[in-house]
């Protein structure tokens, strides 16, 4: 039995190496966002930055993973079986939930996910305990005080974070505006100090004075001067700021590079702990059991060792860390979630992540009606000044691909360190995924990144972002609880079964993360491309190219989908049908982004040819939609008539169709091939045999039509129904390609 828990302490260490690697993939979006955003170095440099802190961060961490072995539960009345039941559960769940969401792309709080986990494998285990013995209750059984106070400070701080990220940001640019090189002579300096002043108290008084590594005198003599310490870090970083500034050092690169580190740092000594807490109280829960069970069972040794605090080797802190190094610069999600934020908080339009939703709708309205409102409160003259403080053509990013300046970096990471390093004064977890991404958010409203013809989609984004942390809360606790159940009446078969699931689940999400990113890495290099060109002559040859890809892609997919749709119905296949239909769903949204991107390219375009394409433009993005349109309302009959197990297709029927089906093909290849190549000389020829397809169509429709009247009996009527829905729609769709055709020409050519 003993070699059992032996194994599986074993496998919760290899989750634990697995979850680092995930929870860097969702975390590294924390320290890196601001730096990355603002291009104040290369992505190597801040990598070198944040992997130092990471290291000196977990060194000097005092092992705060308490809250796995008793933050949330009270071990003392728990055997070693149940607390290893709870530990792999709360694993088994952490490493799939998270990776899921960093596979969509979407930030969420490691915090939230290990809490809610511990949280729901620990209620399950004590439910079935109580059940057991009705002399125990949950007070008992569940440390429900810290729980509660946990997850209260992490949910309020998002709030906190998003307000005062909002204010700091607005008042900072007022003071700076966006051309901050010519407004900030004195300004600079109290804003440097103030800046030194906070950021050095989180990495050093708080992180390294508060280090077991760190003699108790000195621990003292920090604590009891922190106030003397502060004012003289302020007065003497002031003064060396100003001299820098003078020296011309850009303070706000500074800045950001030092917060960089410090926010790093916290990482490594507060949240990196979380992942390898629960492996490693594993790992002392079998080793407490190896040593002093004495012959006792493992249903019946209690684990009252993890009542007291953890003392962690540093060898686990060291290579945790150096783990995280490996991840943070090889990890290909983390990339992915990093965009997310930073697209959020950009300071161009661009191409937008997320659509628009009702609420959201809602939000910017109020929002609107309510600044509105506020603003003929004050003089107008003070209004004016106030625009002017915010005059974005003014703005001076370091390079074209930064998504917002320095400033805006530099506030976003001030204060966000603040509000940790007030939370951890006040003995409050913080969720460091929370603060930093609503301090991201807030600061970017401020700063009017959110346009009108913006702020509804990153509204939606943000709620979306938000709603997933929440959905992660509800998720985990219900997913580890049932894990949890599971584990408890299966035994350890089950419990090796949820071994191999896991492990079978984090390689095909890994292989599905892989096709999905490969798809969409063309697209979005051209875009963005496209978006960074001050050319317009340049801007408008991408286009061009841009535009005849999406026809050709589309044209290529309408009419994958038509033969799909056909042989789905030859076929009376149900399952391809269903396939189609969400498909279409899919493409359709993809048009709609499509659409948008090439607006966007188009407003960047030359004047006059914007002005002279710009109709045969909008005619072919319609024509890609009417496919979509045209083939839902093929697919629609079809499927409920398959659905419904109606009679199959009379082989008449398909033998007549099939035909003008061969000839539908050769001509969506030919006008694919036409687009491809941007040679139109044989365009007249194929609208002409589109024409004659389109009589043979006319006459197979009114044959049908004849013979659907002259039938006597019903039994034949569905099917000639569903029948004749597709030679109308087959026509609809040439139609739909002769306009593609003429619009793609006109919009090359013209």
């Amino acid at each position: 039995m003993e070699t059992i828990y032996l194994c599986i302490v074993i496998f919760l260490l290899c989750l634990a190496v697995f979850d680092l690697f995930v929870g860097v993939s969702n975390d590294a979006v924390n320290f890196l966002q601001s730096a990355v955003g603002a291009r104040v170095a290369t992505f190597r440099t801040v990598l070198i930055i944040a992997s130092v802190a990471v290291v000196l961060g977990a060194v000097l961490s005092s092992g705060m993973m308490d809250i796995a072995r008793h933050g949330i539960m009270m071990p003392a009345r728990y055997s070693f079986h149940e607390v290893m039941t709870v530990f792999l559960a709360v694993m088994v769940t952490d490493v799939i939930i998270l990776d899921v969401f960093n596979s969509l792309g979407m930030p969420t709080s490691t915090t939230v996910s290990l809490v809610f986990e511990l949280l729901g494998g620990a209620f399950m285990i004590s439910t079935l305990k109580i059940m057991g013995d009705p002399s125990l209750d949950y007070g008992m059984l569940l440390n429900s005080d810290k729980a509660l106070s946990v997850i209260i400070a992490i949910f309020v701080s998002v709030a906190i974070s998003f307000v005062v990220g909002m204010i700091v940001m607005w008042i900072s640019r007022v003071v700076f505006t966006f051309n901050y090189k010519k407004h900030s002579r004195y300004a600079i300096a109290i804003f440097g100090g103030i800046s030194f002043t906070v950021l050095a108290y989180f990495i050093f008084m708080k992180g390294v004075g508060n280090s077991p590594y760190v003699s108790e005198s000195v621990r003292d003599y920090i604590n009891s001067n922190i106030n003397l310490l502060l004012i003289y870090t302020f007065i003497g970083s002031t003064i060396v700021m100003e001299v820098l500034h003078l020296c011309r050092v850009d303070i706000f690169k500074f800045v950001v590079l030092m917060g960089t580190f410090g926010l790093a740092m916290a990482f490594a000594g507060n949240d990196l702990v979380n992942f390898i807490g629960v492996p490693l109280a594993g790992l002392a829960s079998y080793q407490d059991y190896a040593a002093n069970a004495h012959g006792a069972g493992v249903d019946t040794f209690m684990m009252k060792s993890l009542m007291e605090s953890a003392k962690t080797p540093p060898f686990y802190l060291m290579a945790a860390g150096i783990i995280m190094i490996v991840a943070m610069g090889t990890s290909k999600k983390a990339q992915n979630v990093i965009k997310t934020s930073v697209d959020l908080a950009r300071q161009d339009e661009g191409d937008e992540m997320f659509g628009s939703s009702k609420a959201a709708r809602a939000i910017v309205r109020f929002c609107q009606w309510g600044v509105e409102s506020v603003a003929h409160i004050f003089p107008a003259s003070l209004r004016n000044w106030i625009n002017s403080r915010f005059n974005a053509n003014e703005v001076e990013l370091v390079d074209d691909k930064a998504a917002f300046d320095v400033v805006r970096a530099a506030v976003n990471l001030v204060i966000a360190s603040m509000l940790i390093t007030f939370g951890t004064n006040h003995k409050l977890p913080l969720s460091t995924t929370y603060v930093t991404f609503m301090v991201a958010m807030g600061s970017s409203l401020a700063d009017r990144a959110w346009s009108r013809e913006s702020a509804v989609f990153r509204v939606t984004g943000v709620l979306s972002v938000i709603g997933g942390w929440f959905i992660t809360a509800g998720v985990a606790f219900i997913t580890c609880s049932l894990v949890a159940l599971t584990m408890w009446y299966g035994g350890i078969v089950l419990q090796v079964g949820f071994m191999a699931l896991v492990i079978y689940l984090l390689w095909h999400s890994n292989q599905q993360y892989k096709k999905k990113k490969e798809q969409e890495a063309k697209d979005e290099d051209s875009f963005r491309l496209m978006m960074r060109t001050r050319d317009p002559e340049l801007v408008w040859d991408m286009l061009q190219k841009r535009v005849s890809s999406t026809q050709c892609n589309m044209n290529h997919y309408a009419l994958d989908m038509f033969n799909k749709i056909m042989d789905g119905f030859t076929g009376q296949n149900a399952r391809e049908l269903g396939r189609c239909r969400k498909s279409l769903h899919k493409e359709q949204d993809n048009l709609k982004k499509y659409r948008r991107q090439e607006m966007l390219g188009l407003k960047k375009s030359p004047q006059d040819i914007a002005i002279e394409r710009n109709t045969w433009f909008h005619l072919g993005a319609n024509s890609d939609q009417q496919f979509i349109y045209c083939l839902r309302r093929m697919l629609e009959p079809v499927r409920e008539h398959v659905d419904n197990n109606f009679n199959p297709i009379p082989e008449e029927y398909i033998h007549e169709f099939q035909p003008v089906r061969q000839k539908v093909n050769d001509l969506m290849h030919m006008t694919q091939e036409m687009i491809s190549n941007g040679k139109y000389d044989n365009y007249r020829d194929i609208l002409s045999e589109a024409d004659l397809c389109r009589d043979e169509l006319s006459t197979l429709r009114k044959g049908l039509i004849d013979h659907i009247q002259q039938s006597t009996g019903t039994q034949m009527l569905q099917v000639s129904l569903v029948y004749l829905n597709i030679l109308q729609e087959t026509d609809e769709f040439l139609n739909i390609m002769r306009h593609q055709l003429r619009a793609a020409k006109k919009f090359i050519e013209n």
